[in-house]
């Protein structure tokens, strides 16, 4: 193997971690597990063998030749390799008792996303996907405003790009929203509709699903990769109160209403329904604290592994997601 010499750090750093898949999202979990100061970077291993010397040589970063060096030589393997290979690298990494973080979608069908999570049990390793927007710093300072919405919107548009094009944009793009929305929703899912369009792709481009839960609840999605600009919102509805996720621009609106009284300020505004009743409209606007989502969601998981606690999205979560996603594309 190729041997480079990683930063040092005056910190302990307990958990040992390598990455496996050195593209253009595997060099940026690369850089953030050297920054970080929960893990140490042990090195990385990509096919591309050409590639992978070059970004040993150039950023510092040990080389692995073989898959299984590096599994052996780690405590927690993050994947992020093409969907296709997500269900045999995590198999041979739970099999050996590493700790997985996969990039989503967790895999390429349901049946393998159940098989890593009956394995993950059985082994007693935790695992965790990479549903990145639940750490966006908008989402996370509104999160907790989210009782019990009715009505949710999304709109998830970017501009065409041929990395991820491998597969749907449904499990490329939509599926960020559908784990958002199931994450709020604590329903399960009564009926599923839903339309696709391959514009440029074998796949399809652009979609718009509609979701009905058990409890009346709706969402309304629509993702595309061919859009004009970038566009990721999300608007959720619930009793008095209106709220907007801009994932894109990290800013928030939250909207809300209170019975109105002979306090009520002259200026505020007040509407009346048919049956006279007052509500006071006012905005109530969270404060949002500036993070790396990324990061986080890579420590927050050491966080679940050294306090053995359930991972913010564990495998588990992830699967119901694919389970959903895949109810939308058989809808075509």
């Amino acid at each position: 193997m190729y041997l480079y010499r990683i930063k040092s750090t005056a910190l302990k750093k307990t958990l040992t971690a390598g990455v496996l898949g050195a593209g253009h999202l595997g060099k940026i979990h690369l850089r953030l597990l050297n920054e970080s100061e929960r893990y140490t970077l042990v090195g990385f291993y990509d096919p591309d063998v050409e590639a992978s010397k070059a970004l040993a040589e150039s950023a510092g970063y040990t080389y692995f030749e073989s898959q299984e060096a590096l599994i052996a030589a780690c405590d927690v393997i993050d994947i992020v390799t093409p969907t296709l290979y997500h269900h045999a690298v995590a198999k041979a990494c739970i099999e050996a008792g590493k700790h997985i973080f996969i990039e989503k979608p967790i895999t390429h069908t349901i049946a393998e996303a159940e098989e890593l999570v009956s394995l993950a049990d059985a082994k007693g390793v935790k695992g965790q996907v990479g549903h990145v927007e639940r750490f966006n710093p908008a989402f996370k300072a509104v999160k907790d405003n989210l009782g019990s919405p009715m009505f949710v919107e999304s709109h998830r548009l970017a501009e065409f790009n041929p990395r991820g094009t491998d597969v749907s944009v449904i499990l490329d793009l939509m599926i960020h929203d559908i784990d958002i929305i199931l994450s709020v929703i604590n329903s399960p899912v009564k009926s599923i509709s839903a339309s696709g369009v391959a514009v440029v792709s074998e796949t399809p481009d652009i979609s718009n699903a509609r979701i009905e839960f058990e409890n009346g609840a709706v969402a309304n999605l629509t993702a595309s990769r061919i859009s004009l600009k970038n566009m990721r919102k999300l608007r959720f509805f619930q009793k008095e109160a209106y709220i907007s996720v801009d994932f894109f621009t990290k800013q928030v609106e939250v909207v809300k209403m209170k019975e109105a009284n002979e306090d009520t300020d002259e200026f505020a505004l007040v509407l009346q329904n048919a049956e006279g009743v007052k509500k006071e409209i006012y905005f109530d606007p969270p404060e949002i604290q500036p993070s790396n989502a990324i990061l986080e969601e890579l420590e927050t998981f050491a966080d679940a592994i050294e306090n053995d606690t359930t991972p913010i999205v564990p495998l588990a979560h992830a699967t119901e997601a694919l389970r959903v996603a895949y109810q939308i594309i058989e809808c075509f």
